[in-house]
């Protein structure tokens, strides 16, 4: 009886620990932002992976409860107007891939340097849930919960890989030292501080302002203006407030107009608008052409305007729309498009919609949209302008196209009518991330907020609040300059993947050839 209570309180401790870790993990991400907690995290999840009684299997259950422990408060904003099934259905889909790391953690543990390994193996499940299914899900990646801290400046040299990289390291490092404590045995911990020491060395010297690869010359600035117009209300209705919705924009740059002839604000060499300010096609539609007009003309600057617009023949292929950012000038109106090359699934179309429709009535609201393509770089006022929208700026590859291509500035033009503010500030977090990795500064503009202009070094220069109109307007330094980021964050993610891969490969021929499975291989002396 007394074994039997022993082992129901060592279960229960581990199922706690799991809880706690992904609670802890999720903390570290708007609305709270506690960064540390993600590090904290990561260790009782390596401490529970480590324990010798922890197989492969039941690796997969601790794994996975600490995914729904950090997936569920995470993302209730994605069920709040489509029901709890759909946020219940990507939480879940989501802590799978904290299950299979954890899984490989346990067979990773029998390798020298093992915390590294494990660092290794976290980025390799991340880049995975950036991919599949259905062209991936990157919320959550680590990396974006370290726009408060001092990591955040290793996105410069490594992209969210290598932030992520650091977080997961110093928390398992932290799990090896957990193990010293029990064992005495050195060898886990010092490879892994050693790596540790190094990159959060270079996290810090980068936080001070070093940039060995910024040219010399003096940069230029822009004035920039984000439009904020709101729409009457939230939901997901929004499509039929359309009308509304763009007279709020047109209003709102009226007002940005008079705020300007009353030398209260400067004149702004370009504008953003958001993501679906105008929901209705210029192109078929004169009316709403004339509505744009007046405010490019008002405000006398080029504006990058939001439209969905007619993906092909309507005469043959009605349904089909593209999700397009117009840049539309005072005196020649519409003049370059970026059409929004990474779609969401589930919203702006739906995969297996048939299948699909078998379990919600909502199915049938998804879009019929279509990817675009081009370089993701439209010139506005002869500055060549990035652009990310919405959806598009959570994958790493979309804004490293765009600054690759010659972006000086960065826009993520965003429409959250369908969310919550939540939600918002959690993009927000992402836009900084995007701004410390290529060194640009980022506009981002909503339809509902939270929009924001954002330094190259990811600093918040101004902010509306969510759910208002409003509009922003600054000086924003232009670079040209390529990040280490920019040019190399690609290759360290495949190097990353490829190290895991090779480790486990590694372990588990260790493992055949001892004859023995990961539940017995794990250092002797640890004591359960």
């Amino acid at each position: 009886m007394r074994r039997r209570f022993s082992a129901v309180l060592r279960h229960g401790a581990r199922f706690g620990a799991a809880v706690s870790g992904g609670l802890l993990v999720w903390s570290s991400f708007p609305p709270i932002g506690w960064w540390p907690a993600a590090i904290v995290g990561c260790a009782l999840l390596g401490w529970l992976a480590y324990q010798p009684s922890t197989t492969v299997y039941t690796a997969l259950g601790y794994g996975f409860v600490f995914g729904l422990a950090f997936y569920l408060p995470l993302l209730p904003w994605t069920g709040a107007l489509v029901g709890h099934v759909a946020w219940l259905a990507l939480s879940i889909l989501s802590a799978l891939f904290c299950a299979i790391f954890t899984a490989a953690a346990v067979t990773l543990r029998t390798l020298p340097g093992w915390p590294i390994w494990w660092a290794c193996a976290w980025t390799a499940a991340e880049w995975l849930k950036s991919v599949v299914p259905f062209g991936g899900f990157p919320w959550g990646v680590l990396a974006f919960g370290q726009a408060n801290g001092p990591l955040a400046a290793l996105a410069t040299w490594g992209g969210t890989p290598l932030v992520s990289l650091a977080v997961t390291l110093l928390g398992f490092t932290a799990s090896a030292a957990l193990t010293f404590q029990a064992t005495r045995c050195t060898q886990p911990l010092l490879a892994p501080i050693a790596v540790t020491a190094v990159v959060f060395g270079l996290a810090v010297v980068t936080a001070t302002g070093w940039q060995p690869w910024r040219s010399s010359g003096a940069r230029s600035t822009v004035t920039v203006a984000a439009v904020q117009g709101n729409v009457p209300r939230l939901g997901l209705d929004f499509n039929a407030q359309r009308r509304a919705v763009l007279d709020n924009h047109r209003r709102q740059t009226l007002r940005l107009a008079e705020d300007i002839q009353r030398g209260r604000l400067p004149q702004p060499e370009l504008v953003i608008w958001p993501e679906n300010s105008s929901d209705i096609d210029p192109f078929a539609h004169p009316d709403a052409a004339a509505q744009i007009d007046v405010a490019a003309q008002a405000i006398n600057a080029p504006i990058l305007v939001g439209a969905v617009t007619a993906g092909g023949n309507l005469d043959t292929d009605g349904q089909s729309t593209r999700n397009s950012m117009l840049v539309w000038t005072p005196t020649d109106g519409p003049v370059a498009r970026h059409d929004k090359k990474i779609l969401q699934p589930f919203g702006e179309y739906l995969p297996w919609r048939p299948f699909f429709r078998l379990f919600s009535d909502y199915a049938d609201r998804a879009g019929f949209f279509v990817p675009g393509g081009g370089p993701a770089v439209v010139p506005i006022a002869g500055i060549p302008v990035g652009v990310a929208t919405c959806w598009e700026a959570v994958f790493d590859r979309a804004p490293r196209e765009s600054v690759s291509n010659g972006a000086q500035l960065l826009s993520i033009p965003t429409n959250n009518a369908t969310f919550d503010e939540t939600m918002s500030r959690q993009f927000l977090a992402i836009a900084r991330i995007r701004a410390i990795e290529h060194r640009r500064p980022v506009v981002v503009a909503g339809t509902t907020g939270i929009s924001a202009l954002i330094s190259s070094d990811g600093q918040i220069l101004k902010e509306s609040s969510f759910f208002t109109a409003d509009h922003l307007v600054a000086s924003m330094e232009l670079n040209s300059d390529l990040t280490p980021a920019t040019r190399w964050a690609r290759a360290l993610q495949g190097a990353l993947t490829t190290a895991a891969i090779a480790a486990l490969m590694t372990a588990a021929g260790r493992s055949k050839r001892r004859g023995s499975t990961p539940r017995t291989t794990a250092n002797p002396q640890t004591v359960d």
